[in-house]
């Protein structure tokens, strides 16, 4: 069930050179402008929210996009890794990484994989978890599992896609999609210009730097909201991060909140040239568990 690949994901040579591909083509998008991915206002956008090592749902995400049938269509997703369901002990999230990579080979304008928390640890190393453990040390785990000896070269190479990510994916028509934004607390600390500009290493760094306090922020409030709407020239922001029973939740008149991992999992389509108010987009929330998957 879920996205088939056609990479041995038992082949570090193979699976290497799938992340470098799927790196290289991130970064040279036509649609990337600094840390950005900036989608005219036209087409469809689905809109997902944390996925972490789901590949059913993930399956279902590619059926909706229609990814084949219309070249404006688009997808972005985040948070791909670290779960707390292990396999002999391990964490083989590093598959479903490899899945997303060969969507983006496959279909390098349409599929948008944005910056998470947990991409973001295991590419520094910095501890995290999901419930399981140390999501880090699980997930380096499962490499060393499948890969042996060669574990470390196909972990630099997952290192290299998670930098190639960007920040955040931005329509014309004042659509933001993130993982998440930084916490009020962390604003004066936080470069909105981090948008406009190519990352630096000390953006990564934990709790001083613009990409780590982007991915990490929570308990945004309005008046926070409303600056950077402001400074971004955003109408409309669709974030993960938390975790959302209902699948979808809406905070303010611009903040929608999406999960896609769990039972009630819930993803968006987007006309990105009528971007919906925040009480539509609750209406317009497509559960996951209602889309048969197809073989």
């Amino acid at each position: 069930m879920g996205v088939t690949t056609e990479t041995d994901l038992t082949n570090a040579g193979q699976v290497t050179a799938l992340f470098d591909r799927a790196a290289h083509a991130m970064r040279s998008s036509p649609y990337r402008k600094g840390s950005i991915v900036q989608l005219p206002a036209t087409g469809r956008l689905l809109v997902t929210g944390d996925l972490h090592d789901n590949p059913e749902h993930l399956g279902k995400i590619v059926q909706l996009a229609r990814l084949d049938a219309f070249a404006d269509h688009h997808v972005v997703l985040h948070e791909i890794i670290h779960s707390e369901r292990l396999v002999n002990g391990v964490d083989l999230s590093h598959r479903m990484l490899a899945r997303v990579a060969e969507l983006i080979v496959a279909h390098p304008q349409q599929v948008h994989v944005v910056l998470a928390n947990h991409e973001l640890a295991q590419m520094t190393g910095q501890g995290v978890s999901k419930g399981a453990g140390n999501s880090v040390e699980l997930f380096n785990a499962g490499l060393q599992y499948v890969f042996s000896g060669d574990w470390e070269a196909v972990s630099k190479s997952i290192k290299g896609f998670i930098r190639a990510m960007p920040l955040a994916l931005r329509s014309e028509s004042g659509l933001l999609c993130a993982h998440s934004l930084p916490g009020p607390r962390s604003m004066a600390q936080f470069d909105p210009g981090v948008l406009m500009r190519e990352l630096a290493d000390t953006d990564y760094e934990p709790r001083t730097g613009s990409a780590y306090l982007m991915v990490w922020g929570r308990g945004h409030t309005p008046e926070q909201i409303d600056k950077l709407a402001e400074g971004w020239g955003v109408n409309l922001f669709c974030l993960g991060h938390q975790h959302v029973e209902a699948g979808l939740a809406v905070h303010g008149e611009r903040v929608v909140v999406l999960n896609s991992d769990h039972e009630a999992a819930a993803v968006l389509s987007v006309d990105l040239a009528h971007l919906p108010s925040t009480e539509e987009a609750a209406w317009a929330a497509i559960r996951l568990r209602g889309v048969p998957l197809g073989q």
